[in-house]
This record gives C-alpha cells, structure tokens and sequence, in this order.
C-alpha cells in the first residue's frame, strides 16, 4: 500500500455572501475531489491545538503526526534546516519577509504594511536585495540567509525567544504597534528600509506595478528542532514535495527525502505536473511508502484577499494535482490511500490563518465507499466524523 497526502494550504474558509453562502472549496468546480469524496471517509480535523496560534508551522506539523505541543520549537528554525542553515545550540531562527511597506509618511513607526509577499517576488530578485542588507547590517551576532521568493532567515547568535508580529496579520495597518521591541531588530528593520526604498530593482517593479519589496520584516523566532525521524515513527519511508521551506524543513528534521522541482515557487502559477511527478516518480520507482505534496497556492491568495484567485486555486489543486496523482498511481497498479486536507484556514474576510477546524477526504483505492457527500466544510461536518487532536489523524492514514 502506498500513501499520498496533498494538502492545499489556507484552502478552508468561511460561507461568503456573494458566493449564495458556499465557502470557495464549496463553490470551486472540483469533480476529482467530489468524485472521490462518494468513495471516501470525510470529516473535519482540528489541526491547531488549543492555545496555540493557526500557523502553517504547527498545523503542517500536525498532519504529519508531530503534536507540535511536543515538537513544536518556532517556525523559522524549521526553514533554516530546510536551506541548510547550521544552528548552535544558543542560536535563535528569525524568518525574515521582504515585505511591502507605504513609503509616503515621514515616521517609519506611521508607515502601512501592504503586502507580506511584495507581490510574490521571485527567489533571484529577493536575494540581490536580502544581499544589499546584510552587506550593511550583518555582524557576528546577525546573519542572513537567502531562502525562497519574499521568504528568508536571520540567525542571531546567543538571542532570545522574543515576541514578533506575523506581517500577514496585520496587512493594512500601521506597523508601529507590531514593530519588535528589541531594540537592534526594530531598527535593523528600519534601515532595511533606508536600503531597500530605492534600490534599483525596487525602481523598475514600481514601474512594472508591482509592489516594491522594501522593508525586511522579521517574525517566527525559534530554537533549534528536534523531531523524531519519521520513519521510525511510522515504519514508512516518507518523501516531502513542496516549494515552500518550512515543509522542506520539517520533512529534513524529520529524515525524509526532499523533491527539488524545478518552477515550483509557492504560487498560483507553481510546476502542478512537477510535483505530482515528482511524488508519483518517489511512490512507484524510488521505494517510498509515503508522499506529501504541499501546494502553497490557496493560503496567499487568502491573504491576497483575492476570492477568484482562490477559487482558482482550488480548482488548479483538484485538476492539476489531485487528478493526474490519482490516474497515475491506479495506472502503475498500486492500491493507494489517499488524504486531500487544509493545514488551516484562511478565510478571505481576515486575510490571515484561523484555528477552526478543517475538512478531510480519506480514499481508499482498495476499499471504495458509497456515500453521497461531496468534499468541503459543510459536508464534512455533516458526516459526523471530527479528529480532535490533529496529529492522530496520520495514525487513522496509515492504518498504524
């Protein structure tokens, strides 16, 4: 038996009036994911323990059946192993955004966070700028290092655990209140922007109309992990697909293998036929029993706040992922299971993470259903099926 989780991230939401009271999963045309849903086991899972916050960090963690009130040790030092960051022991993880600030107020304290991405810009435009920065800010005790589009990592050297703002939490609004209170972070961050305002690059998006990337924004700090590999965990042997760091870096602290895929970049626009290769490529040739495939897409076109785009983004994930993973595992003849799940919502009406529970479909190829559900919140809830604590629901997967 193989295994496949693909997960959309941010993909649940809430009922939206325009949309006749359907959230988007229920809305989207998504006839792979309904199809299936008629042979499978749906239900919701509560992914975020209580009292923690609805990141992607905890709640992917979750899924992959890490309680993260046990594994969880901050988010960007999971980014760091995944670009090959080593960390001491006294080392704190910061992951750094190149974000999107108004550059038209004369306090930097009255300045506009616009957008946590700066229009989703790519791995080689950001990392000439992370460069500029860290060639005038960094020192023994701050380094920067490159990772993926708008997001990076500082290592600070002997620090602390100190309380940082998440920049999509506070999209629109004024940054004074949210900047770090430790003094050498906050006024790094306001040189970055002294920096950055008129860098070339940020010149010519502007007249492009993209948004400038100017201002680093520094959040998720975290020690040094120590997960159990999964592996042992699980007795199956696990590959990670996924553009994004933090899942790259959760599956390395893991010991799982890693898909490079060319073209994915966490976006609307990712290499779909890539990762499903990639993951089949793992499952029917490499001796893997277990794939994951993240696709970034559906959470930043929630915080986007972009209703159509997300839409779209679901129904790329059933037509592009969901779909041709299916044909190609039932056309190499293995018996499969299948897990299609959020890691958390991202309701467009917030623009950032929520802690509410989301819907899951399990298939079975060997073991068909008949249900007359399809797959999304309200069905979901309608079943009467809830896991509780998110990261049990892998043992339910895998049949352990």
């Amino acid at each position: 038996m193989k295994y496949l989780v693909v997960l959309g991230d941010g993909m649940a939401d809430e009922p939206i009036e325009s949309l006749g009271n359907k959230t988007p999963l229920e809305y989207a045309n998504t006839p792979t994911m309904d199809k299936l849903s008629k042979w499978s086991e749906i239900g919701l899972v509560h992914t975020i323990p209580e009292g923690m916050s609805p990141g992607s960090d905890t709640a992917n963690l979750s899924v992959m059946g890490y309680d993260p009130k046990k594994y969880y040790s901050g988010r960007s030092p999971l980014e760091a192993l995944s670009i090959g960051v080593p960390m001491k022991d006294d080392d704190i993880a910061i992951r750094c955004n190149i974000v999107t600030i108004s550059e038209d107020q004369v306090s930097f304290e009255e300045k506009t966070i616009i957008d946590h991405s700066s229009s989703e810009i790519s791995t080689e435009d950001c990392a000439v700028l992370l460069k500029e920065v860290a060639e005038q800010l960094a020192d023994d005790i701050y380094q920067f290092h490159v990772g993926t589009s708008y997001r990076h990592c500082l290592i600070w050297s002997g620090g602390s655990v100190v309380p940082l703002t998440p920049p999509h939490d506070v999209l629109g609004q004024q940054i004074g209140q949210y900047l770090p209170r430790e003094e050498a972070l906050r006024e790094m961050m306001r040189r970055s922007f002294d920096i950055l305002v008129n860098h070339p690059i940020n010149i010519e998006r502007k007249k492009q109309g993209l948004n400038p990337a100017n201002c680093c924004w520094f959040w998720g700090a975290g020690t040094k992990p120590m997960l159990d590999s999964f592996e042992e965990k699980t007795g199956k042997k696990g590959m990670m697909v996924s553009a994004v760091d933090l899942l790259k870096g959760i599956a390395v602290g893991a010991g799982m293998g890693v898909a490079l895929v060319d073209g994915a970049n966490g976006g609307l626009h990712t290499n779909y036929a890539g990762k499903v290769e990639a993951a089949v490529k793992a499952l029917t040739e490499d001796g893997y029993d277990f794939a994951y495939i993240h696709v970034e897409a559906p959470d930043e076109m929630g915080h986007q706040g972009s209703l159509e785009r997300k839409i779209q983004a679901i129904e790329y994930l059933d037509e592009k992922v969901i779909g041709p993973a299916v044909e190609k595992l039932a056309a190499a003849g293995e018996d499969f299971r299948l897990l299609v799940l959020p890691d958390h919502p991202t309701p467009i009406r917030i623009r950032t993470h929520s802690s509410n529970e989301v819907p899951y479909l399990l298939y079975d190829s060997a073991k068909h259903r008949e249900e007359t559900w399809d797959y999304n919140e309200a069905c979901a809830k309608q079943s009467g099926n809830y896991v509780a604590q998110g990261h049990t629901l892998i043992d339910k997967f895998l049949e352990l």
